[in-house]
C-alpha cells in the first residue's frame, strides 16, 4: 500500500528544541496496520513528497507513527538538484532518524544519521546499515530528521519512501569494543591519526581497511571520528590489537564547525543540532569530558559550508591544526593558533596544544598524514590522552620524519615539548632540533616575535642538528617548523613537521 502526503511547510509546527529552530511535519500513518495481526513478513510503505524553501530551518522532522509488531524499518529518500548560478549552493539534504523516545536535544531517541551519504537505510534488532544503531523497531512515533544542508534559489523538492516490515525481531547482539590498551613501549613516542571516517558515516573504507593502513604508516593508535554518529564503536574490536590502540570517539559535525570527541568512553553520542548563536556547545563539550574524551575544534579555518569554527576555544583541550594535505587554511589555522599561544603568554593562562590528523575518507586520501606523535607513558587511552592534554607532541607529515626538540640552560637545566624551561628571564638558552626524514627541509624557529631563526635546507639525506641561543627576556617560548623548499618567492612552503612550544623562564605570578 502506498499513500501520497504532501509535506511542504502548509502543514507544519515551528518550534525551538532549545537550540536551533526546527519543523515538523504532518504525521505518516500506518493506521491500517493498527490491529497488530499482520503476517510475517509483510511490508506496507507510505510515500512522503514536498519542497523546503531557501532559509528553511536546520532540522526538519517528519513524524511516522510506528506500530506494534514491526521488525524492520526502511527509509529511502531523493531530492532535486536543480541547477544554480555559479557561486550559488544547490541543494544538499542530509538524512537520519529518532526513535519513540523523542527529538530532544541530547539525543536519547537517536538512532543514526548518514548525513548525504547514502539514499537509503534500514534498523532492525540484530543489524542496520552502516550510521545506524540496531535494536528493536518498538510502537511509537518516531521521527525522520531532515537537514536541509544547502538549499537552491529554486527550492528543495524531496520524495520518502517508509516501509515496515512485520514479524518477530531478531535476536540483539551485545556489543563488543575495543579495548582501552595496548602493548606499548613504556614511556615513549607513540604515533596517531585521530580524525578517520568509515563506511559508518561518510567514508569508503572499512575499519579493517583502515586499520591496515594505520599499521603500514606506522601508527600507534588511531580515534574512530564518524560525522555525527557512535555506531561504529561496535566494529573496531577486531582491528584493534597489541599493536594498535582503537580509541572511540564522533566528529561532532555542526552547522557552525566541527570538533573531535577524542577517546570518549564506548557508546558515547553526541548531539550536534546546534550553532553558536544558541549557547549550547558547553554543554556538550562537558558531556565530551564526562566521558572520558578531550574537545578538540578540527580544521577551525576549512572553507567548506558550515566548516568553520564560531565556537570559540575556552572549551578546546586541543586544537587540529594542520587536517590533511596542508593546504593555505592550514597556513591560516597554524597562524592563529600561534597567536593564541601569545595570548596565553600575555594573559598568563593555560595554552591550548595543536595536533594534525588526516582526515582520511577514502582513496587517495592518505591513512596518517598528517600524524601527531606523541609522548606519553604508556600506550593506553588515558596515557595517550594526558600526553596530548599536556602539549608533549609534534606534528609530522609521516613516519619517516622524526624529531627531538629541546631547550637547556646554563646550569643543566632542561625541557622538552610541552614543558617549561625554569630559568631566569636573562639567562642564556640553547635551543635544539633533531631530524631525520626530512630531506631538503628548512628548519625555523619561531616564538612569540615571530621567526628569529631559519636553517639551511637540510641535506639529502634528510637528516641534521639545528641549534639556536635566546633567552627567556627575548622569546617567551620557541616552537620549531620543518618546511619542504617553498613554491613562491618569500611564501614559506608547506609543512614536514611542527612541534608544540617550549615555554622560557619562570611563570608569572
Amino acid at each position: 500500500m502506498c499513500e501520497d502526503n504532501r509535506g511542504g511547510l502548509g502543514r507544519r509546527a515551528l518550534f525551538v528544541t532549545g537550540a536551533a529552530a526546527a519543523l515538523t511535519l504532518g504525521s505518516v500513518s500506518f493506521a491500517s496496520a493498527a490491529d497488530g495481526n499482520q503476517d510475517d513478513g509483510l511490508q506496507e510503505s507510505r510515500t512522503v513528497r514536498g519542497t523546503l524553501p531557501p532559509g528553511s530551518p536546520d532540522f526538519v522532522y517528519v513524524p511516522v507513527e510506528v506500530p506494534a509488531g514491526v521488525r524492520e524499518i526502511k527509509v529511502a529518500y531523493t531530492y532535486d538538484r536543480p541547477s544554480v548560478p555559479a557561486g550559488t549552493t544547490g541543494n544538499a539534504l542530509d538524512i537520519g532518524i529518532f526513535d519513540e523516545r523523542g527529538t530532544e536535544l541530547g539525543g536519547r531517541g537517536f538512532r543514526g544519521w548518514s548525513g548525504g551519504a547514502r539514499t537509503e537505510f534500514f534498523l532492525r534488532a540484530d543489524e542496520a546499515t552502516p550510521g545506524y544503531l540496531p535494536g528493536p523497531v518498538r510502537e511509537g512515533t518516531w521521527h525522520i530528521a531532515l537537514g536541509p544542508y544547502t538549499v537552491a534559489p529554486q527550492g528543495l523538492s524531496y520524495e520518502i519512501t517508509i516501509t515496515l516490515t512485520y514479524g518477530e525481531p531478531g535476536e540483539a547482539a551485545e556489543p563488543v569494543y575495543p579495548p582501552d590498551r595496548a602493548k606499548g613501549r613504556g614511556r615513549a613516542w607513540y604515533r596517531g591519526d585521530c580524525h578517520l571516517h568509515s563506511w559508518y558515516s561518510d567514508g569508503r573504507r572499512t575499519p579493517a581497511e583502515i586499520g591496515a593502513l594505520a599499521r603500514a604508516a606506522g601508527l600507534d593508535f588511531i580515534n574512530s571520528s564518524e560525522h555525527n554518529t557512535h555506531s561504529a564503536h561496535a566494529h573496531w574490536s577486531d582491528v584493534a590489537g597489541d599493536d594498535l590502540l582503537v580509541m572511540l570517539g564522533e566528529e561532532v559535525t555542526t552547522r557552525n564547525g566541527h570538533v573531535v570527541a577524542l577517546g570518549t568512553d564506548p557508546g558515547t553520542f553526541v548531539d550536534w543540532r546546534y550553532r553558536a548563536r544558541d549557547n549550547r556547545f558547553g554543554r556538550f563539550a562537558r558531556q565530551i569530558r564526562r566521558a572520558g574524551g578531550l574537545v578538540v575544534p578540527a580544521h577551525p579555518h576549512a572553507t567548506c559550508v558550515g566548516c568553520n569554527w564560531k565556537f570559540g576555544f575556552g572549551e578546546a583541550d586541543a586544537v587540529e591544526v594542520w587536517n590533511g594535505p596542508y593546504t593555505p587554511d592550514d597556513e591560516v589555522a597554524l597562524a592563529d593558533w600561534d597567536s593564541m599561544l601569545v595570548a596565553s603568554v600575555r594573559d598568563g593562562r593555560d595554552w591550548i596544544p595543536a595536533m594534525g590528523s588526516s582526515d582520511a575518507h577514502r582513496d587517495p586520501d592518505a591513512v596518517g598524514r598528517p600524524q601527531t606523535v606523541v609522548l606519553a607513558d604508556d600506550l593506553t587511552r588515558r596515557a595517550i590522552q594526558e600526553g596530548i592534554r599536556a602539549g608533549r607532541s609534534y606534528v609530522a607529515e609521516s613516519a619517516k620524519v622524526e624529531l627531538s626538540f629541546g631547550a637547556s640552560g646554563g646550569r643543566g637545566e632542561h625541557a622538552g615539548i610541552g614543558e617549561r624551561l625554569r630559568v631566569d628571564r636573562d639567562t642564556p638558552v640553547t635551543v635544539r632540533l633533531e631530524v631525520t626524514g626530512a630531506p631538503r627541509c628548512t628548519v625555523r624557529f619561531v616564538t612569540d616575535q615571530g621567526v628569529l631563526h631559519t636553517s639551511p635546507p637540510l641535506p639529502v639525506s634528510g637528516s641534521g642538528v639545528v641549534e639556536w641561543r635566546t633567552t627567556p627576556s627575548y622569546a617567551a617560548y620557541v616552537r620549531a617548523e620543518l618546511r619542504h623548499e617553498a613554491a613562491a618567492g618569500p611564501v614559506p612552503g608547506a609543512l614536514a613537521a611542527f612541534t608544540n612550544p617550549i615555554f622560557l623562564g619562570r611563570p608569572v605570578d
